[in-house]
């Protein structure tokens, strides 16, 4: 059998275009037509925006590269020099690759395209540089808590600087930020509204982790005429796995660490109609000594206490703390406003071992369950599979639970 080879001129040498059968005898490293050094492609390519020469590519409009009909695309990247590598889909045929997430604007980009021909490799590696888009608005993000030590349930938030309504849009958003764990863990964003973010774990975090957080949107198309704005990184930490469990019908608290109990505490918690709420609550502060007042919750019998050693958990004034009033009921009955009281001892101890982030889980209460959102951190109350339909990436929608809050202050 015989082959009739025909020349090509590429990048100002003759490459001769061969079979497939025949490249395979020829070649001498390995007896494959890949081990050959790639030819210039710069003549099989087009692209749909200016390259090079100073020229600036509209970040508003996708990146297309076209091959002739001599060739085909067989593989193409591009990534800027952040390090942030852009999406793309490339036809069956070869002929077009197209990006499917949107460019940064004032980036700088390196695209490396490659290309087949007749068994034959071509290689081009060019420079790409995005302009400014003509109208801008910043998209920017702050990352939450402060960077520091926490609880093994503190969930990660971000506030937008900007509302962010549709679903294509909060995709773009919720992609580029990034939540990295060691040891790794499963764990999504979920948009408690359209300016935030709460990210938190399947499980609680593990013990001792660090997590960091950080932002890849500076620059991208969100939507209509609003770019990514900058970020600035976090790092965070967890120490031991503390978790209180405040059991409202044996009138007792029993505290875990790392899933062992290391105390157990007689408690007093809210009596009707003053019922403590249900469920898992993240201590948002340790507030130590706080005036609580019938006034500030409209109770009718009158009270104006200072108050030592006060945790809190919900926005609306839910505290542990101590109660050296109530004594001879702790262990027995119920009859604070829905806070939860131990005497001076044990509120000392629980004050001194506990730290923003550790977990306190209410059962067995006639009160309702902890909100998931607006009063603090009820996050955990939400099952997994409920959580991740709040990720605009997991199901393309983002349910906003309305829930009804009592945002007065509580206490005692």
């Amino acid at each position: 059998m015989s082959h009739s080879p025909r020349t090509r001129t590429v990048a100002g040498r003759i490459v001769p275009a061969l079979t497939l059968g025949i490249a395979m005898a020829a070649c001498t490293s390995g007896g494959h037509p890949l081990s050959a050094d790639p030819y210039d492609a710069a003549d099989q390519i087009s692209f749909n925006t200016p390259t090079g020469d100073g020229k600036k590519a509209d970040p508003d409009k996708p990146l297309e590269i076209t091959a002739d009909d001599d060739g085909r695309i067989t593989d193409v990247t591009a990534v800027d020099a952040t390090g942030r590598y852009v999406a793309g889909e490339l036809s069956a045929d070869g002929r077009r690759w197209h990006s499917t997430s949107p460019l940064a604007a004032n980036a700088h980009y390196t695209v490396r395209v490659s290309t087949e021909d007749d068994g034959e490799v071509g290689r081009k590696v060019l420079s790409l540089n995005t302009g400014k888009p003509t109208t801008m608005k910043r998209l920017n993000v702050t990352f939450g808590p402060k960077t520091g030590t926490y609880g093994v349930g503190q969930p990660v938030t971000a506030e937008l600087s900007a509302p962010v309504k549709d679903s294509a849009s909060r995709a773009v958003v919720e992609r580029a930020l990034k939540v990295d764990s060691a040891p790794s863990v499963e764990g999504t964003w979920y948009w408690v509204d359209d300016t935030k973010l709460h990210f938190r774990p399947k499980e609680y975090w593990p013990s001792n982790a660090t997590i960091q957080v950080h932002s890849n949107l500076d620059g991208i198309k969100v939507g209509d005429r609003l770019w990514g704005g900058s970020a600035k990184p976090l790092k965070l930490t967890t120490g031991d796995s503390l978790v209180a469990v405040t059991d409202s019908a044996t009138h007792q608290m029993t505290v875990y660490k790392n899933g062992e109990a290391i105390r157990q505490i007689p408690i007093t918690t809210g009596k009707p109609g003053w019922d403590t709420r249900n469920g898992v609550k993240v201590i948002l502060a340790k507030e130590g000594t706080v005036r609580m007042t019938s006034a500030s919750i409209g109770a009718a019998e009158f009270y104006d206490l200072t108050v030592h050693n006060s945790v809190r958990v919900t926005k609306s004034g839910e505290y542990v703390h101590a109660a050296p009033w109530s004594t001879g009921s702790q262990g027995y009955a119920n009859v604070s406003h829905g806070c939860t009281g131990m005497s001076s001892a044990n509120a000392q101890w629980f004050y001194d071992t506990v730290r923003e982030g550790d977990l306190v889980q209410v059962v067995n209460s006639n009160g309702e369950m902890m909100a998931p959102f607006g009063n603090g951190f009820g996050d955990w109350n939400l099952p997994w599979d409920k959580w991740r339909e709040g990720s605009a990436l997991v199901s393309g929608t983002s349910p906003h639970p309305d829930q009804a809050l009592r945002l007065s202050p509580e206490s005692v």
